[in-house]
């Protein structure tokens, strides 16, 4: 089997990821994960789409990923894991689609306005 690649993006994160068979071993931007992604709530919504596909150990993950914080980066490498799923093994999609793995979450921060403090706060007013 060759090594399949997908892209996953959450917030302004993108995770490139390179999914080949293997042991189960996964690294991010060159450190092993759990490294990387120091929380267990963080280490399980990396390893999510693995562990719905039942395919933990069956497969190396290596992953590059870049922009936003540590938490978009996790969904955003989840989301690339599912898309290499899918596309290795298309009957784990609908597993992968009932807990919400396959969908882009396309939530981003609201741009600041002009003339205000932020993206809906004002200016604190006084009548003096």
């Amino acid at each position: 089997m060759s090594t399949t690649n997908t892209s996953g993006r959450r917030k302004t994160a993108v995770a490139r990821i390179y999914l080949a068979a293997g042991s189960g071993n996964i690294t991010v931007n060159g450190k092993d994960y759990t490294v990387y992604f120091p929380t267990l709530p963080l280490q399980y919504i990396a390893t999510q789409a693995l562990n719905v596909a039942e395919s933990l150990a069956n497969f190396d993950v290596k992953v590059n990923v870049q922009g936003g914080g540590v938490k978009g980066q996790a969904e955003a490498v989840r989301l690339a894991i599912a898309k290499a799923l899918v596309e290795l093994d298309p009957e784990v999609k609908p597993a992968l689609r009932a807990k919400g793995l396959m969908t882009r979450d396309d939530r981003m921060v609201e741009r600041k306005k002009p003339g205000r403090r932020k993206a809906r706060r004002r200016f604190q007013f006084s009548k003096r």
